[in-house]
C-alpha cells in the first residue's frame, strides 16, 4: 500500500447536505462523549457456520445454565437494555481476571434468525488499539523511536518533518478529519458500497490547514491511523494484515479476527440495519473501505472481542514501560479551544477522559468503541478488577442514535464495578 502522491484528487460529493441521521452517526468521531467511527458482495446467511474457533481455541457458544450470580445479573440487565433501547440484537462476553462470567446472544440477526455468539461483526476502531500495541512492540525492540519524524516513510505528507509517530497514534497532529467533512459525508451517503483509497479518504484532510502545529494540542482524525498504517508497512515491509497477525491476534488467539479485502463477513455473519440514510435499510455488506486503510478493515466476534479487551487492557503483550505509555502517551494535560480549533474538535483531555495509545482511557478503564454502518461494539477492560467486558448491538427502526453497546455496557460496569463507573457520555 501506497500513500504517495497525496495531491491525488479525489471524488467530491453529490453537493447535496447528509440527512441528519447520516450527519449524527458519523459526526461521532469525537472522544468520549461520542463514538470513534471506524465500515458488497454476494449475502451470506447467517446460519451457515464458519471456521470457529478464536476464545483461546474453543467455541464461541453461549453460556449454558449461568448459575452464578453475577452471570445471571448481567443476562437480567443485557435482557432489560435490549427491551429498554428497542435493540435488534445483543451479543455480550463478560471475563474476571481471564474466566468466563458468561457468553450469550440475545435478539435476531434477521427476521427469525436467531443472533448467536459466534456471529461476525464489523469491529472498526478495535484495530487501532492493535495496531498501536504492535508500533510499542517496535519500540520496545528499538526498531523506531516513537518522536521519529515520518518524513522518511510519508516525504509527501505536510509537516511530515514535524509528524512523529507518536503524535499520529495519539491523534495529536492538527489534521482534520475527514469524518467530519461534510464532502465527504455526501459521498458516503451517496455511494455506500463505494471502495475507498487511502490517497483519496487523506486528500479530505489535506484541502484543509492544520487545526493547529503538530503535537501542541488533541483533535481525533481517522486519518492519522491511516497515516500510521502507511508508515508500519514501510518501517516493517510487512502488510498490515500480515503484521497484525504476527504481534497480535495470533499469540492471542484471536483466529475469528482478520482483516477483510472486501465487504464480505466470514460465516456466520451477525446482519446489521441503519437508518443513518433516512429510512431503515439492511447495511451488512456496504463497503468498509473508509473506515482506516486496507489490511487493518477488520471482523470480529465477542469472544475475541473480550479476548482483545483482556490482552491490551492488561498489557499482556507489552513491557511495563509500554503499557505505561499505552495509558498515558503525554496526552493528558492537551485539548482546549484556540483561535482556530473550536472546543468541540480540540477536546480536553483529563486524567478522567483521555485518549491514550490507541485506546480511550475513562475511570480507569481502557476501551475502545467503533460504531458505524449500523453495527455499534465496545471492548472495556478494568484493571484494578480485571475485568472484561465485550457488547455487539445491532439497530431495529426505533433504537436511539448513538453506540448502543456503550449503554448496554455501562449497565454492567455499573452492577460489576459499581465504584469506577464506565461514564463514556
Amino acid at each position: 500500500m501506497t500513500l504517495t502522491p497525496f495531491r491525488t484528487r479525489t471524488g467530491r460529493g453529490t453537493g447535496t447536505r447528509p440527512r441528519t441521521g447520516t450527519r449524527r452517526a458519523l459526526l461521532c468521531a469525537a472522544l468520549l462523549a461520542v463514538t470513534f467511527q471506524t465500515t458488497a458482495t454476494a449475502p451470506v446467511s447467517a446460519d451457515e457456520s464458519g471456521d470457529r474457533g478464536g476464545n483461546g481455541g474453543r467455541d464461541c457458544v453461549r453460556t449454558e445454565n449461568p448459575r452464578d450470580d453475577r452471570a445471571r445479573q448481567v443476562l437480567a440487565i443485557t435482557r432489560k437494555a435490549k427491551k429498554d433501547l428497542r435493540l435488534k440484537s445483543v451479543q455480550l462476553r463478560v471475563t474476571v481476571d481471564g474466566r468466563e462470567v458468561v457468553t450469550d446472544a440475545l435478539g435476531e440477526s434477521m427476521t427469525n434468525v436467531p443472533a448467536r455468539p459466534d456471529m461476525h461483526f464489523r469491529a472498526g476502531s478495535v484495530a487501532f488499539a492493535h495496531i498501536a500495541t504492535a508500533l510499542l512492540q517496535l519500540v520496545e525492540e528499538r526498531k523506531v523511536r516513537l518522536d521519529d519524524t515520518v518524513e522518511r516513510w510519508l516525504p509527501d505528507l505536510p509537516k511530515a518533518d514535524k509528524i512523529t509517530l507518536r503524535m499520529l497514534a495519539t491523534n495529536t497532529t492538527g489534521l482534520h478529519d475527514y469524518v467530519t467533512d461534510p464532502a465527504f459525508l455526501a459521498e458516503l451517503e451517496a455511494h455506500p458500497f463505494r471502495a475507498w483509497t487511502p490517497t483519496e479518504l487523506v486528500g479530505y484532510p489535506l484541502r484543509h490547514s492544520f487545526w493547529y502545529e503538530p503535537g501542541t494540542n488533541w483533535s481525533y482524525s481517522h486519518a492519522n491511523y491511516v497515516l500510521l498504517i502507511a508508515a508500519l508497512e514501510k518501517i516493517t515491509g510487512v502488510r498490515i494484515d500480515e503484521f497484525m497477525k504476527e504481534r497480535i491476534t495470533g499469540p492471542l488467539g484471536m483466529r475469528d479476527t482478520r482483516n477483510n479485502f472486501t465487504p464480505e463477513i466470514p460465516r456466520p455473519a451477525l446482519h446489521a440495519f441503519t437508518s443513518d440514510r433516512g429510512l431503515y435499510e439492511e447495511s451488512t455488506f456496504w463497503n468498509p473501505s473508509w473506515t482506516t486503510a486496507p489490511g487493518a478493515v477488520i471482523t470480529t466476534h465477542i469472544c475475541d472481542l473480550a479476548r482483545s479487551a483482556e490482552a491490551i487492557g492488561s498489557g499482556e503483550l507489552l513491557s511495563p514501560r509500554s503499557y505505561r505509555t499505552l495509558l498515558d502517551p503525554g496526552t493528558v494535560g492537551l485539548g482546549g479551544a484556540t483561535a482556530k480549533c473550536p472546543a468541540t474538535i480540540c477536546l480536553k483531555q483529563t486524567e478522567a477522559k483521555h485518549f491514550g495509545f490507541g485506546v480511550i482511557v475513562i475511570n480507569g478503564w481502557l476501551l475502545q468503541n467503533p460504531s458505524f454502518s449500523g453495527y455499534a461494539a465496545i471492548q472495556a477492560y478494568l484493571p484494578s478488577e480485571r475485568l472484561a467486558i465485550a457488547v455487539s448491538a445491532t439497530k431495529t427502526a426505533t433504537t436511539p442514535e448513538g453506540n448502543m453497546a456503550e449503554v448496554v455496557a455501562e449497565r454492567i460496569a455499573a452492577a460489576l464495578a459499581p465504584g469506577t463507573p464506565l461514564a463514556i457520555g
